[in-house]
């Protein structure tokens, strides 16, 4: 069950993930905080980047790691709109990020239960994980931002 403050966090997230659908991108935001703050805020910018690395975990995640000085990020958590997929996960657990909360599942590339799960994976970290927060938020954004861009390209 998620808390107040996982709600609010997510609330956050889906800030960025508006931010990202604004400029044409998928919408998917993320946030990382360190305790009851944010310290990191990111959406995706693959597009605008020209850059198959900007998606929106791994530009909080560095954002975090600039924000406290280092890449160990364990007493942190990741707030994120959609479902991590296996570049993003491979960075949540080699950056020990302590939690990760999961809006919207992702059938085609999820890695925390969609497609696989890595969070159950014998790695050195395990992040707990909670899933479906203000999930029909976190998918609408992504259903009405795909609708418009097959309507657009009919159009």
């Amino acid at each position: 069950m998620p808390t107040d403050l996982d709600i609010r966090f997510m609330r956050l997230a889906i800030e960025q993930a508006g931010l990202a659908a604004k400029i044409g991108e998928v919408p998917v935001g993320a946030i990382i905080t360190f305790g009851d703050r944010v310290i990191s805020a990111a959406y995706n910018r693959r597009e605008t980047d020209k850059n198959a690395l900007a998606h929106a975990e791994l530009l909080a995640i560095d954002g975090a790691c600039k924000a406290l000085g280092g890449w160990r990020l364990h007493e942190c958590a990741l707030y994120v709109t959609l479902e991590p997929c296996p570049m993003c996960m491979g960075a949540i657990i080699n950056a020990r990020i302590n939690k990760v909360v999961f809006g919207a599942k992702d059938c085609k590339a999820g890695c925390l239960g969609s497609v696989v799960n890595l969070a159950d994976m014998p790695f050195n970290h395990r992040p707990d994980v909670q899933s479906g927060v203000l999930e029909s938020e976190c998918g609408g954004l992504l259903k009405d931002f795909f609708a418009n861009l097959r309507q657009n390209k009919k159009a």
